[in-house]
């Protein structure tokens, strides 16, 4: 080979270094401007101030563009940067803003932001939360608004038994609450009605209406589409149909809620009370949370002169359901209810872990209450 040729060769390689050098740091400057963007664009959805959350008025006219939007509310120290607020929008195709006065704070992010102004709605900062657990009773729901706002539980109790805030409640819930409430029997007019959840709060103090009226509605969002799901309850108790109100599928679902030990079996709970209704005649339900409802206490062990308690929701001395729930029910137990086991069961009994034990006949529940309950 010719000294010709090599130099030729070797120029070609050499251009060929230099040239995959220039494109790798080409790619690595590519790479480094794309994090830096990519990390300032998500530093900048981030709110301005979290722990600002004094809000600032800001009117937003009809026609407003998003860049216009964006620069009030940069102006106003609510975000850092208009153009980063502009192409979150663009990005994520946010538009269609509504006219209006809004209050607006620095601890808001970008997501917040649009979103109240799609919606029309002021943002306002969650105060505080408080959770309302399944299985619980009103007066238990009043101790713990007791213990998060400044409503004392006795106040509390004095206005949801109130039957003029019963009537307010049924008029903003008709289809909810209905005159079943108003029963004579009836304890509690709103117990089992107020739907267990965590629920978030953006006063420091709501009223007991606020808190309620809350409350209602996870009710209805939850309760009613499981009710049109099933279409209802049908039991034929003692030889005649008989289509449950949604007041009696509360009433049942919360008995299946205070006898659940865990998340299993309370479909074979719910039915064990369906075939002793449909006993001809009906069998008494015989469950101890309705006679501890009954005495007004919160007991661990139930004792044989408390099943003698003279009471409409004692199920040992009356038949069927007692005449209202006796406490909060969550969607599994209402489930439960709507869409039962098919079984022949008309005993159960729990042992000291939780396990619960079925049987058809009382001979066979003896059994095994002498072998899980009475021997431990």
């Amino acid at each position: 080979m010719s000294n010709r040729n090599k130099e030729i060769r070797d120029a070609k390689s050499a251009s060929r270094t230099l040239s995959a050098v220039i494109i790798g740091l080409l790619l690595l400057g590519l790479i480094i401007a794309g994090s830096a963007a990519f990390f300032y664009f998500s530093a900048s959805q981030k709110p301005l101030d979290p722990n600002n959350k004094k809000t600032t008025k800001v009117e937003v006219l009809p026609g407003e563009t998003a860049t216009m939007i964006g620069e009030k509310l940069e102006k106003k120290n609510i975000i850092k940067s208009s153009d980063m607020f502009k192409y979150y929008l663009k990005f994520n195709n946010i538009s269609n803003f509504q006219a209006g006065s809004y209050e607006l704070s620095p601890s808001m992010t970008f997501k917040q932001i649009s979103k109240s102004l799609q919606e029309g709605k002021v943002y306002q900062p969650i105060v505080f939360k408080m959770n309302i657990p399944e299985g619980i009773t009103i007066d238990e729901i009043a101790a713990i608004v007791a213990k998060n706002t400044s409503i004392k539980a006795g106040d509390f109790m004095k206005e949801v038994n109130s039957r003029d805030f019963v009537k307010k409640m049924q008029k903003k819930h008709p289809k909810l609450i209905s005159n079943d409430v108003f029963a004579p029997n009836i304890k509690r007019p709103l117990e089992g009605y107020l739907y267990p959840a965590t629920y978030e709060f953006t006063k420091k103090n709501p009223s007991t209406e606020e808190i309620v009226d809350k409350m209602l509605t996870a009710t209805q969002d939850n309760a009613f589409p499981l009710w049109n799901k099933y279409g209802g309850i049908v039991i034929n108790e003692g030889g005649t149909e008989k289509h449950l109100t949604f007041h009696e599928f509360l009433t049942f679902s919360s008995l299946v809620e205070r006898e659940a030990t865990g998340l299993t079996d309370r479909a074979k709970i719910a039915s064990v009370f369906i075939n002793r209704m449909e006993q001809n005649p009906p069998m008494p339900l015989q469950t101890d949370p309705t006679v501890l409802y009954a005495l007004g206490r919160h007991k661990e062990v139930t004792y044989e002169a408390d099943l003698k308690v003279n009471s409409p929701y004692n199920t040992y001395i009356n038949t069927g359901l007692p005449p209202g729930p006796i406490a909060t029910s969550g969607t599994a137990s209402m489930e439960s209810v709507l869409n039962p086991a098919h079984t022949d069961y008309l005993y159960f009994l729990a042992d000291s872990s939780g396990k619960n034990y079925f049987s058809k006949t009382l001979e066979e529940h003896n059994k095994l209450k002498a072998e899980h309950i009475d021997n431990q």
